[in-house]
């Protein structure tokens, strides 16, 4: 069963600093295309990072290229996603799951909530 476990989300100020953790189970971690999305009230899911097999076809949303960067570490199983500079306009729930299989499930998500 696949499954993600998001943490490190919290309240940060405007131009801060978080990194978020992703845990993942239940396939084989690098050999699928996976990053992050974010659940904002009232929009659609919206994908704002990726990652590919062998850290290769990174994807960034324009709204955050050259604020966030995606990494994994593969003996952890883990997905990260650090943003820099944070803006009000990043307040959302942040999930993990595939960026090309919209059938996979996502994580219960963490919670960054950027003042201004």
């Amino acid at each position: 069963e696949v499954q993600f476990v998001e943490s490190g989300g919290g309240l940060v100020q405007a131009g801060g600093s978080l990194k978020l953790s992703c845990v993942a189970s239940g396939f084989t971690f690098g050999e699928h295309y996976i990053g992050w999305f974010r659940l904002a009230p009232g929009k659609e899911r919206k994908g704002i990072a990726c990652l590919g097999t062998g850290n290769r076809d990174t994807y960034y949303a324009d709204s955050v290229k050259g604020r966030f960067t995606i990494a994994s570490d593969y003996a952890k199983n883990t997905l990260y996603l650090e943003m820099n500079n944070l803006k009000p306009e990043d307040t959302a729930v942040y999930v993990c799951s595939s960026c090309d299989d919209s059938s996979w499930p996502q994580g219960q998500g963490t919670q960054v909530t950027v003042s201004p």
